[in-house]
């Protein structure tokens, strides 16, 4: 796998004997942001869990490179409110990390004023953004995010995105993202994998979204949409998604 990070082959699934995912063929390749699109139920979570290994029993082949390291954050995390637990805890659970390392992660996705709060005090976007800080420990090979926007207001989506792209360039690093926000990340893409059980399409965005089932998924009106979509962000936003002092990158 000499420019490969993972390699997909006739991948299929299936759960209570019905096919949750049928023949999938993709290569990740290092550096590049790739976004899973699709219908709710096109199998798009349980894709994720397989490249990532938390779930197995799978048909096909999911060739990884060896000693890849993967970071990861699920759809939902669930935080039991009667636990103390400080975000600087939180990013210690299941990785050995420096107070330094902990600080550069939570510094470069803005949170570092955070360290020593409660997570059970936090806003679903300043734990989001905790949780992706937390991706990055361990220097990654891939980081896989699934939803990384779900429960975060428009703006904050926005600035969500924008470190995402920064992450990958600061890093080097693969993205392997699922979203639902088709505006917003398919100009940001490398390589789009279309997905609802098979692959429908796959390919650079502008050609994904021309393509007769992407436009039978989700209309022109969305491949519009993306051809037209540039996004200047002249102004930062904080968590709560207020308007700050303009940005001059």
């Amino acid at each position: 796998m000499p420019n490969e990070l993972l390699r997909v082959r006739d991948l299929s699934y299936s759960l209570g004997g019905r096919r949750v995912l049928d023949r999938l063929c993709f290569e990740l390749k290092p550096a590049q942001i790739t976004t899973i699109i699709g219908p709710n139920g096109a199998g798009k979570s349980t894709l994720v869990n397989l490249v990532t290994g938390l779930i197995t029993g799978f048909e096909g082949e999911i060739v990884r490179r060896p000693g890849l390291r993967i970071g990861y954050l699920p759809q939902k995390v669930y935080v039991n409110t009667l636990m103390p637990l400080s975000v600087e805890r939180l990013l210690q659970l299941t990785r050995s990390a420096s107070a330094g390392e902990i600080d550069r992660a939570l510094a470069q996705t803005e949170v570092g004023d955070l360290k020593q709060r409660q997570v059970r005090s936090l806003s679903e976007g300043e734990l989001k953004r905790v949780l992706l800080a937390r991706t990055t420990l361990g220097k990654p090979d891939l980081i896989v995010l699934d939803e990384p926007t779900s429960g975060v207001d428009v703006s904050g989506e926005i600035r969500m995105y924008e470190l995402i792209r920064e992450l990958r360039s600061q890093l080097q690093c693969a993205v392997l993202l699922v979203s639902h926000d088709l505006h917003l990340v398919m100009s940001q893409t490398d390589q789009v994998l279309c997905l609802n059980q098979h692959l429908c399409c796959s390919g650079r965005p502008e050609s994904v979204s021309q393509h007769p089932e992407y436009l039978a998924l989700f209309g022109q009106q969305a491949a519009d949409s993306i051809a037209i979509y540039s996004h200047r962000h002249d102004h930062v936003h904080d968590l709560a998604g207020d308007h700050g002092e303009p940005r001059h990158d």
